[in-house]
């Protein structure tokens, strides 16, 4: 393709939040993001379609100098594990915007925020050098520090403040690991790191880098931000923090830790794997025990995680093929099950379980496209989990039964929750007076619900969709732990 496909997608939606924060009525602002919302997402598509997916190098690649004196380039590409992400972020950005409403406080600061923070996070995940994905990857935290700060709930304070020193420390934790791997490769350039030999200080790095990366999973030990933020954050700004941010750690440990330091990786793999399992269990447990819904929902995504890390560390192809696949249900899944949330949530304002009854009778198309993601999310078979989970299990089985065994636990736990979750909020009787009145999902509700069911199925029966996109990229990345037998 002859013109930055990239630098389009990851600008346009910045420069173009300027029109939207001058925008006449609040209305005017709301369509001007879902017209550049849908002009990326269509734009993403379109890199979709040209992408090679037999071709192991990154494509639409970008690149002019920087910063010279320091090594540091502008420099943009992507391979399929980054386009399938852009596509999700593109993808949950539009449909966030169209469920939003437009008269709340400020809603010209609102979609601005939410168009910058999709250039942001495409930015990210289409960074080479070093220095422009660690731009991205802190600048990220201002529109979502201001979506939760200025439209979140009564301790929205309290959830950004929180959220903002966990992803802080996490960031110097970076930067660190940054700098010490330039003193000695001379370089920030991705490429140059992966194929430099004999790097140094690799254990040091690793636990540098994972802890970074692990804030924003969040794994088990520093998740205790995400259940405040998801909680305090609006329906959207939830939607967006799991679909997209939660991805970034999981990306980075797959775009950098892995690569760059597979010495320090084989000998923590077991550890981390652990962990994962760990996180699991325990995330399930609170999970059950939660009576708001909206906080069962973000425990039950960091048990999701848990499986994406365990696949990553499993260090096989065909595992870390399902952790791809699983960052992608995630997505879609979580995505939906929190605007899932927010529409009961606008209509009797209560996010509290026991509130909540016989919703079945009164509506029973939100019933349907509930129960739809419940299932995927529990991983029923013909769904997009299941693909997912299957093949992280049985990839992570060869390298760890013990941790594959007890990570098999969450699912069943998984189970339990969520068909609790799914018993109480529509069949159980209920003294609930505004339960009688409550109005089914509308025309632009469905809108937003309609593509992802299609793609929760669709990629369940023909997951094939996302492994031939990912195949040869993920090859790619584990070529030297594959040489050796791992």
């Amino acid at each position: 393709m002859d013109f930055p496909i990239l630098s389009i997608l990851t600008f346009m939606p910045i420069l173009l939040s300027v029109f939207v924060m001058f925008a006449r009525k609040s209305c005017q602002s709301k369509i001007t993001a879902i017209i550049v919302s849908s002009a990326n997402f269509i734009l993403s598509l379109l890199l979709l379609v040209k992408y090679d997916a037999l071709n192991t190098s990154m494509q639409f690649v970008e690149f002019s100098k920087w910063i010279e004196s320091f090594n540091i380039n502008y420099h943009l590409g992507v391979d399929g594990i980054s386009i399938v992400l852009i596509v999700l972020t593109t993808l949950l950005s539009l449909l966030a915007v169209i469920f939003s409403d437009h008269n709340l406080k400020r809603p010209r600061v609102y979609f601005s925020a939410f168009l910058i923070l999709q250039g942001l996070a495409i930015g990210l995940f289409s960074a080479v050098d070093m220095i422009l994905f660690y731009v991205f990857f802190e600048a990220m935290l201002i529109p979502m520090f201001l979506i939760i700060g200025l439209w979140g709930g009564e301790n929205r304070i309290y959830a950004t403040f929180k959220f903002f020193l966990y992803t802080l420390f996490g960031s110097v934790l970076f930067l660190v690991a940054l700098v010490v791997i330039y003193m000695q490769t001379g370089s920030f350039d991705l490429g140059s790191w992966v194929h430099y030999s004999g790097l140094e200080y690799q254990h040091w790095l690793f636990v540098a880098l994972f802890i970074a990366f692990a804030i924003k999973v969040p794994m088990i030990g520093v998740h205790t931000w995400l259940p405040d933020a998801h909680v305090q954050a609006p329906t959207a700004g939830s939607v967006m923090l799991a679909g997209v941010l939660l991805k970034v750690g999981t990306y980075a440990m797959l775009r950098i830790i892995i690569p760059v330091l597979p010495e320090a990786t084989l000998d923590y793999a077991t550890i981390v794997m652990g962990l994962s399992a760990a996180a699991i269990i325990y995330a399930s447990f609170l999970a059950f025990a939660q009576k708001d819904i909206k906080k069962m929902i973000a425990y039950s995504s960091i048990a999701h995680m848990g499986f994406i890390t365990l696949g990553l560390f499993s260090l096989n192809d065909l595992a870390v093929e399902g952790a791809v696949m699983q960052m992608i249900n995630h997505g879609l899944v979580s995505g939906g099950l929190f605007f899932a949330i927010g529409v009961i949530y606008n209509r009797l304002h209560t996010r509290d379980l026991d509130k909540f009854g016989e919703l079945a009778d009164k509506m029973p198309i939100y019933a349907f496209v509930f129960m739809v993601l419940l299932l995927a999310s529990v991983g029923l078979p013909v769904t997009a989990n299941f693909i997912g989970e299957i093949t992280i299990l049985v990839g992570s089985f060869v390298s760890s039964p013990t941790f594959t065994i007890i990570s098999v636990t969450g699912i069943l736990l998984g189970a339990c929750y969520m068909l609790k979750l799914y018993r109480e909020m529509f069949f159980k009787a209920t003294s609930n007076p505004d339960i009688a009145n409550v109005k089914d999902l509308t025309a632009k509700e469905i809108l937003v619900f309609l593509p992802l069911l299609i793609l929760i199925i669709v990629l369940g029966v023909q997951p094939n969709l996302i492994f031939g996109i990912i195949d040869s990229s993920v090859q790619q990345i584990l070529s030297p732990y594959l040489l050796q037998g791992v």
